[in-house]
C-alpha cells in the first residue's frame, strides 16, 4: 500500500518574501469526494493532470494513490465532477536534505502560506527552516479538502 506521511506548518510571510525561491507552479485542484474516511482529488498543473485517492488520516499517515492523467482530462474532471475547488502556487524548496512544498493560496484562501514536508516514517526528525512558524498538522481546517469548502478568508479571528 502506498502511504503518505506528512506534516504541515504555517509560513512567516515576511521571511518568505525575503527568501530566494524557484519559480512556483500554478495548481488548480478540486474534490470529487471528500469525507472523514477518503478523498478523491483531481489536480491540474500547466503540464499534467493527476487523480489522487487518499484514505483516512491516522496520526500523520494515510494511504495515498496518485496517477498522472492528461491535463485536458484533468480540466474536464474538475469542470464536470468537482464539488469543491481551490487554487494555489506551489514552490519546492530544498532545505537540509528535504523538500518542503510551500503553497501560496489564491482566491478565497489568499493570505494563507502553508508548508508541507513528507517523511519516511512518523518519528523521522528534521530541521525547521527559519521561515516556518506554527505546526498545523493536526488542525483539519488546514487540509486542502477543508479549505476548498471553508476558505481561510472566512475564518475570522480563529486563524492559527
Amino acid at each position: 500500500m502506498a502511504v503518505e506521511i506528512e506534516r504541515k506548518f504555517l509560513v512567516d510571510h515576511e521571511k518568505w518574501q525575503q527568501l530566494a525561491k524557484p519559480e512556483g507552479k500554478h495548481y488548480r485542484q478540486g474534490y470529487i469526494l471528500s469525507d472523514n474516511t477518503k478523498t478523491i482529488r483531481v489536480r491540474v498543473t500547466p503540464e499534467h493532470g493527476y487523480i489522487t485517492i487518499k484514505g483516512a488520516t491516522k496520526g500523520i499517515s494515510r494511504s495515498e494513490y496518485e496517477y498522472t492523467i492528461p491535463a485536458a482530462e484533468g480540466v474536464e474532471l474538475l469542470d464536470n465532477f468537482a464539488v469543491s475547488e481551490l487554487e494555489k502556487i506551489r514552490y519546492n524548496i530544498s532545505f537540509e536534505g528535504k523538500i518542503w512544498e510551500v503553497d501560496e493560496f489564491l482566491g478565497q484562501n489568499k493570505g494563507l502560506l502553508m508548508a508541507e514536508i513528507e517523511l519516511e516514517h512518523e518519528t523521522e526528525t528534521f530541521k525547521l527552516p527559519e521561515w516556518i512558524t506554527l505546526e498545523v498538522t493536526d488542525d483539519k481546517r488546514y487540509y486542502n479538502s477543508a479549505l476548498s469548502v471553508n476558505p481561510y478568508s472566512k475564518w475570522g479571528t480563529t486563524k492559527g
